[in-house]
């Protein structure tokens, strides 16, 4: 990142916008790079006059920002690392359920959190280190995110959720069976359950494709 040129040498919120106009989501680190003596109060002087909202401590976006659902994936995946969306989210991103999930779900290696922001509610569950897997890299125009698989998405919900084993829990998760037959490779699906080593994963998960053959 270049430095640019200061005005009186204090950064002006124009001076700001420039200089990190391809960002998403950017911190005080990023300021810092751009002009080092740069104090804090000016963020604070900004979010009063709407310029810039803060997202979480720390981490910040212009108030112009468009939000839409891509833009959430990537703020998630930066607000809480190593992380990737997955559960509620995911399945609605890949069109298997048919509700709008209005919090932005995802599975990370840290202690499990949730955020409040001013754009959204963001939940982490927390995985083990050997369970973080299964996900891939999106990219929007320049930018990217990464987001559970679908077999992964899957799989990490009945590994959150150990209550959920009979028809009726099966038919409240509302599935679409289409759906769910055509992006889910099953080869791929059964592969990735094994490598959770937990008989009682399998079982359930077992009932749940005897369940969507089915339905």
């Amino acid at each position: 990142m270049l430095k640019i040129a200061l005005s009186g040498n204090v950064m002006k919120y124009v001076e700001l916008k420039e200089g990190l106009k391809d960002f998403t989501l950017f911190s005080l680190n990023d300021i810092r790079l751009l002009d080092e003596q740069f104090h804090r109060r000016r963020l604070n002087e900004w979010q009063k006059k709407n310029y810039i909202k803060k997202i979480v401590r720390g981490y910040y976006v212009f108030s112009d920002l468009k939000m839409d659902e891509n833009v959430l994936f990537e703020i998630a995946n930066k607000i809480y690392s190593p992380s990737y969306i997955s559960l509620e989210m995911a399945f609605s991103y890949y069109g298997l359920i048919p509700e709008s999930v209005y919090e932005v779900t995802s599975i990370s290696t840290r202690k499990t959190y949730s955020f409040k922001t001013p754009v959204a509610k963001f939940s982490f569950k927390s995985i083990k280190p050997d369970f973080f897997w299964g996900y891939e890299i999106k990219r929007y125009g320049t930018k990217t995110f990464k987001i559970a698989e679908p077999e992964k998405a899957v799989l990490d919900y009945f590994y959150f959720n150990s209550g959920i084993a009979t028809r009726r829990e099966f038919e409240s998760m509302r599935f679409n069976n289409e759906v769910f037959s055509r992006l889910v490779n099953l080869k791929k699906f059964l592969l990735y359950l094994n490598r959770f080593h937990q008989k009682a994963l399998q079982k359930r998960v077992g009932l749940f494709l005897e369940f969507m053959k089915n339905a």
